[in-house]
């Protein structure tokens, strides 16, 4: 909650309260700190970790005191004994990855409204009670409350998942979601990172179109455009401040709908994301997915437990020193020269006029079928032909 801080001072946002928390929004976009300004407030904090005695005698866990009680902060990071760290823009990268995994279990568990997940229960409706905003959703005196606007129904949700349980990708872009589908129990469960990742930028526009009501499905489908746009391997820099208002209405949008819990910290982050941007470039350089697939490379390399790092400098060299030789072997497949999984090479030569007039794009999958062409098809076909081969070009010329 509380984006609209970060709107026009005017936007027409700030002064409706039944719609948001009940307030009038009337601070200004929060102050960036200059590395300058974060070194003298933290001059004066002392923190001590670790067991300290105490007066009584009683030995107490992790005490930390400050001098100044009024400072935010509570520790003095290490890193700001770094000569170049206080004119360091980006102190600290945001993980992508991980922010869009939370941002899609929240709107997944939520809709699906899924028991210990959801962020819409009963203690929130009562929250919405003390907050005295959004009266029809308020909790009843038998101990049960309305459902949201946001929340399914037993065919929605059918149809929701069904949608994810059909749906093929081409092979290596994506795991099979369908997995994690449970249609019995209409719920998901087991999602990975990058089940997340799809799910979000791809997937859930396309599902939420015909299971929840256009104001709901219109606002997820604005989110999920925002991190498609985001996760881009090119950026054009002058977009970026079109995005950061995108972001901001789209979660405004969401405030009307879903209810405070909802608004995690998670949530929150994807605020800053177009700033880490035009701090440290593209995302693709910047989040874990290389780096957790590294380590669960290195983590296979592990025969035994008690010595861990002996066994993975074993198995890394041992797995080099194979390669190495690899290259010096002919007619031996190898990691290097054996086809891939899913070889799509034409495997049946053509003579050389076929191969100039239909050049072999990919190997034929499946059994084939034969049909009849209308007229009309077949006369589609021969102009495609005719237009597109590069034999005809010196006679189009």
């Amino acid at each position: 909650m509380g984006h609209r801080c970060f709107l026009n001072p005017d936007h027409r946002y700030r002064k409706d309260q039944d719609i948001f928390d009940g307030k009038i929004e009337d601070r200004g976009q929060p102050v960036k700190l200059s590395g300058g300004d974060i070194v003298r407030q933290l001059q004066d904090v002392h923190v001590h970790l670790g067991k300290v005695q105490s007066v009584t005698g009683k030995r107490t866990r992790g005490q930390q005191t400050a001098v100044h009680d009024e400072s935010p902060w509570k520790k003095r990071s290490i890193f700001f004994e770094l000569p170049y760290w206080e004119n360091n823009g980006l102190r600290h990268n945001l993980n992508v990855m991980h922010i869009e995994k939370n941002v899609c279990d929240n709107i997944v568990f939520t809709i699906l409204n899924e028991k210990g997940k959801s962020k819409d229960h009963f203690k929130e409706r009562k929250d919405l009670q003390l907050m005295g905003i959004k009266h029809d959703l308020w909790p009843w005196k038998d101990g049960k409350y309305p459902s949201d606007i946001f929340t399914m129904t037993n065919q929605q949700k059918d149809v929701f998942l069904r949608t994810i349980k059909n749906v093929v990708f081409p092979d290596g872009y994506s795991s099979n979601i369908s997995h994690s589908v449970n249609l019995s129990q209409r719920k998901m469960s087991g999602l990975k990172s990058h089940d997340c990742h799809i799910l979000m930028e791809h997937l859930l526009p396309i599902a939420l179109r015909n299971a929840l009501p256009a104001l709901v499905s219109s606002v997820l489908a604005e989110l999920s455009s925002f991190f498609h746009r985001i996760c881009n391997k090119s950026i054009d820099p002058q977009q970026l401040p079109l995005l950061q208002d995108h972001v901001i209405h789209t979660l405004c949008r969401m405030e009307m709908i879903f209810p405070p819990s909802f608004f995690t910290v998670m949530v929150h982050l994807t605020v800053h994301l177009v700033e880490q941007v035009q701090l440290g470039g593209p995302v693709h350089y910047r989040w874990m997915y290389p780096i957790e697939m590294y380590l669960c490379r290195l983590k296979q390399y592990v025969r035994n437990r008690s010595q861990p790092e002996g066994s993975i400098a074993e198995g890394y060299l041992s797995e080099e020193i194979l390669i190495f030789c690899s290259r010096y072997l002919d007619n031996v497949e190898s990691r290097i020269n054996r086809p891939m999984r899913v070889d799509d090479r034409p495997c049946e030569p053509m003579d050389s006029e076929s191969a100039i007039m239909f050049p072999g794009v990919e190997k034929a999958m499946g059994a084939a079928s034969f049909y009849d062409l209308t007229p009309t098809e077949k006369f589609q076909a021969h102009c495609h032909v005719l237009v597109n081969s590069a034999a005809m070009e010196k006679f189009i010329e």
